[in-house]
């Protein structure tokens, strides 16, 4: 009997091991690379990684990027944080991390993670220009479902349309729920592009972890898994994003200033919370130095989907919106799409009179029904399609386009200002 328990673990450990990476891999293979951008982008670039086995001496190699294989020779090592990190299923995995700093501005680089003689492939970025200059960026609401199935095809046709965006940018439901099978799923529709071009993200209300109790998720009295009021260990540990906002929101809000526009990525899961966020909102937007602003979160201010009305952010940030004259706010949660006209005070403007644009967009193939709600004030609404967003900052001009996953333009618009 104690034998056959014997064979029993081993096998399991066997399966466990195999579920965690490709049959071809070791289990100090690096996986789910991805680049984020820290809060410095003209000089630094933040790297997170894997493994399934411990490696005693991880590390990531780094240097400008050249036309032949010399940089194996002359890339230089940066100092990784390393820690084990317990999933849902309760299986520990090696979560690995760095800050690649004291780069050159607009400089291209090569790199690779790795460590115990067990590398990635060579990938590339580019920092960030020093001053206000033309750049584009991918916006994606919601992926949370089916992400290998579905959310593979938008994310490699966003790659196709606009291979030279300088980030992409994700307003939360990164997954579903916070189950490494479901980031696994996320890791491989993004496949390589997570690797070569950097993301900033902030969580949605289905990035929350759930509560744990005596080692099992809590469920209520329908058996559904109850959620606590954290940002989940699945997603702090898959992503490194900058630290410079509030401490109670590590790496959930935060701003990143990018070649002339500022980026406030702000965490809106927990409602209790907002007008603490709102005060630090204000003071960014107050001393805020670039031409162009752009705020990204979760719960829209209108919702596109019925039955639908998350008016706690609303209440909370529309009156500093209207304030200091934010240009555009990138939102998801409502699996719709909805694309206000210039708004102030939740009423339209003029062309060129001071307002901001609210969007509601999704990436992934869940869908509700459209709100008619806001009708009076939506440029353009629709359901029942998978949409990216490449929106375009040059000077004086910002050039918002939506597109299907089959490449078709479905809404666009332009601010000048």
């Amino acid at each position: 009997m104690k034998k056959l328990k014997l064979i029993t673990f081993i096998i399991l450990a066997i399966v466990v091991k195999t579920s965690f990476s490709q049959y071809y891999t070791e289990g100090k293979t690096p996986q789910r690379i991805i680049i984020n951008l820290t809060a410095t982008p003209t000089n630094s670039m933040a790297v997170t990684w894997r493994t399934v086995d411990e490696v005693n001496k991880p590390v990531v190699e780094i240097a400008e990027a050249t036309v032949w294989t010399e940089i194996d020779s002359i890339a230089k090592p940066v100092a990784v944080t390393s820690k084990p990190f317990t999933t849902d299923k309760r299986f520990t995995v090696y979560q690995h991390s760095a800050i690649m700093d004291g780069l050159k501005p607009n400089t291209l680089y090569a790199y690779r993670v790795g460590g115990d003689s067990i590398w990635s492939e060579w990938n590339q970025f580019r920092t960030a220009k020093e001053k206000a200059e033309p750049f584009k960026f991918v916006f994606m609401g919601d992926p949370q479902n089916d992400l290998k199935l579905h959310c593979s095809r938008i994310f490699r046709e966003a790659y196709k349309n606009a291979p030279d965006a300088a980030f992409w940018l994700f307003s939360g439901d990164i997954c579903s729920e916070p189950e490494d099978t479901q980031y696994e799923g996320f890791f491989y529709a993004g496949g390589f592009i997570f690797g070569t071009t950097p993301s900033i993200l902030t969580p949605g209300n289905h990035d929350v972890d759930f509560l744990w109790e005596d080692g099992k998720i809590v469920k209520d009295s329908k058996g559904k898994k109850l959620r606590g009021e954290k940002t989940s260990g699945m997603f702090l540990e898959h992503f490194t994003l900058p630290e410079n906002g509030l401490p109670a929101y590590k790496e959930s809000s935060y701003y990143v200033d990018y070649q002339g526009v500022r980026f406030i990525m702000v965490n809106t899961t927990k409602e209790d919370k907002l007008e603490e966020q709102a005060a630090w909102i204000e003071k960014l937007l107050a001393n805020n130095p670039n031409k162009w602003t752009v705020v990204s979160f979760h719960h829209p201010f209108y919702s596109a989907g019925r039955d639908r009305d998350d008016d706690e952010t609303r209440k909370a940030f529309l009156a500093i919106f209207d304030k200091y004259s934010v240009d555009l706010v990138l939102t998801g949660h409502d699996h719709a799409y909805a694309r206000s006209y210039k708004l102030k005070n939740g009423e339209i403007v003029s062309k060129n009179g001071k307002g901001t644009v609210y969007v509601v967009s999704v990436s992934g193939p869940k869908m509700y029904s459209v709100n008619t709600n806001y009708n009076k004030i939506m440029a353009k609404t629709g359901g029942n399609v998978q949409l990216y967003q490449v929106i375009g900052v040059d000077g004086k001009n910002l050039k918002y386009e939506s597109y299907t996953a089959t490449g078709q333009l479905y809404d666009s618009f332009e601010l000048k200002k």
